[in-house]
């Protein structure tokens, strides 16, 4: 049988938790996983706090095959996330010799002085390779199985582009949507049962407002398609039975 790979997202930032920022990594990574066909099976947002994300990130990693990291790897006081990694994997954190070079650089070639805030941004856990960032230089980095990216929205993708070549994938989804104009408190019986008797598939149900009335999208989701074809005729047959019964 062909291994599941899943991975799991950490969102890192007390900007997110409150609000001032709209989170738009979640999204692009759950589409770039399912492409991929990667099972991405939890999200957790944590504040900027140490604590937290060594114990997030330690949960997490152990769970699954990759983890992705956004935010808390810039140049200000509280983008602790590489201290955090690097404290989640028991190694120093320290300035990356590559990364500081190229940042110096970098800072010299726009004519900008080197500070020691931008100095921050070539710190990472002792062992760390890096994740090129073709749009702002800064480098995210890899330890383990954990993927440390910039939580800018343009950056992230940026980053995970060049990280996804290296990534092992699974088996991906397969997806058959049945409209159905009938309410969840009509069909959730019948459906359970459907599932039930269907267990190599997913099947979700999503309720819909529209035209002035309610109906529900009904989402099978398998990797094999004799499975999710099976599965889809028998939601098909129960849509028309209740539909002629109501």
């Amino acid at each position: 049988m062909t291994e599941i790979v899943t991975a799991a997202m950490l969102v890192i930032g007390d900007e997110i938790l409150s609000g001032r920022t709209k989170d738009k990594n979640i999204g692009h990574l759950a589409d770039i996983m399912t492409a991929v066909g990667i099972d991405l099976k939890e999200v957790r947002i944590v504040p900027d706090d140490e604590d937290d994300i060594v114990a997030a990130l330690n949960a997490v990693r152990q769970r699954y095959t990759y983890v992705f990291t956004s935010g808390g790897i810039g140049p200000t006081h509280d983008d602790i996330t590489a201290d955090s990694v690097a404290k989640a994997f028991d190694v120093p954190c320290e300035y990356d010799t590559a990364a500081y070079a190229m940042l110096e650089a970098h800072y010299a070639k726009r004519g900008m002085e080197f500070t020691e805030a931008r100095k921050r941004m070539a710190r990472m856990p002792r062992g760390a390779a890096h994740i090129e960032n073709p749009v702002s230089v800064a480098p995210g980095f890899r330890i383990g199985n954990v993927h440390v990216m910039a939580g800018v929205p343009s950056v992230f993708q940026a980053m995970l582009d060049k990280v996804v070549p290296t990534l092992k994938t699974g088996v991906k989804m397969l997806t058959a949507t049945v409209p159905c104009p009938l309410g969840e408190g009509v069909i959730g019986g019948p459906l359970s049962e459907i599932q039930k008797a269907h267990p190599l598939t997913i099947i979700g149900s999503y309720p819909k407002f529209g035209e002035g009335k309610f109906w529900t999208e009904l989402v099978v989701r398998a990797r094999s398609e004799d499975a999710l074809e099976a599965a889809r005729k028998d939601v098909e047959a129960m849509v028309r039975d209740l539909g002629e019964a109501s």
